[in-house]
């Protein structure tokens, strides 16, 4: 059997683990035999999905976390080295946007609410770099691991209305860059850092962005259709194949790299 995309037995800490495409790709690394720690603000459906795995003969645990407070972040990685022994990737998917980071219709740059655009930074950039910091170690210890971020199709382009958001995520790609030339050379060559770009996909913080109560598509969602090739959304499932990849040995010589999963939509010219 050829083991090039297994991931079973690795222990696999994810951020942000209890949204839409978090528990999503959590349920799949379980399913295929990774030890998981979902990390992420909401108890209760945190452990609901955990339990979900468990009934599915998987292993995973679940921690409430801040990605911006270290001390928290600390705790979280002693219990999981407690439980686990070690910890062979992170992907951090927490993330999010905010209404006072945003210019929508009849608004200009000079409403933005700073503040809120601060937030937004926070929990989108620092909300990745600060677990990092305190998640990476171990890897380092053991010489071995895989780092994925989660940057977006507004890094790529500056779209309109979602400013603090974009701004973010242009930051998470450049970092994760920063941070794959950082590791290699400074560590070891053995721990890869990469980053997934989604297109557009429905999560909870879009959904009204993106449809209306009956389904149908928003002005805005019918702009993302006509622009992406494939004319849909994605399904969250459809990021799973290339997380996997990216924590596997199948990309053993793959570092500093924004895997795009998009359905063309950056590809799109006109």
């Amino acid at each position: 059997m050829n083991e090039l995309f297994s991931v079973k037995d690795k222990v696999v800490v994810i951020t942000g683990g209890t949204g839409v495409l978090g528990s999503c790709i959590s349920r799949h690394l379980a399913a295929e035999g990774a030890k998981v720690a979902i990390l992420g603000r909401r108890k209760e459906e945190g452990d609901k999905i955990v339990n979900e795995i468990l009934e599915e003969g998987g292993d995973a645990m679940f921690l409430t976390t801040d990605v911006l407070d270290a001390a928290v972040l600390q705790q979280n990685c002693d219990d999981i080295l407690a439980k686990y022994g070690r910890i062979d990737a992170l992907l951090n998917a927490a993330g999010g946007n905010m209404p006072g980071a945003t210019i929508p219709p009849g608004k200009n740059f000079f409403d933005i609410d700073i503040e809120a655009f601060q937030k937004v930074l926070g929990v989108n950039l620092t909300g990745s770099v600060l677990p990092t910091q305190i998640f990476l170690k171990p890897m380092v210890e053991r010489g071995k691991g895989a780092v994925v971020n989660f940057s977006s199709m507004a890094a790529f382009r500056p779209m309109t209305r979602v400013m603090g958001y974009a701004a973010a995520k242009a930051g998470i790609s450049n970092f994760t860059q920063f941070l794959a030339n950082e590791v290699a050379t400074k560590f070891t060559p053995e721990i890869r850092v990469n980053a997934i770009a989604p297109g557009f996909f429905i999560t909870n913080q879009n959904r009204a962005l993106l449809t209306n109560e009956d389904g149908s598509l928003t002005e805005r969602g019918a702009d993302v259709i006509r622009q992406t090739p494939f004319k849909r959304f994605g399904k969250p499932e459809e990021l799973c194949g290339t997380i996997q990849y990216l924590i596997s040995e199948a990309s053993s010589f793959v570092t500093g790299t924004v895997a795009v999963v998009d359905g063309g939509f950056n590809a799109f010219a006109m």
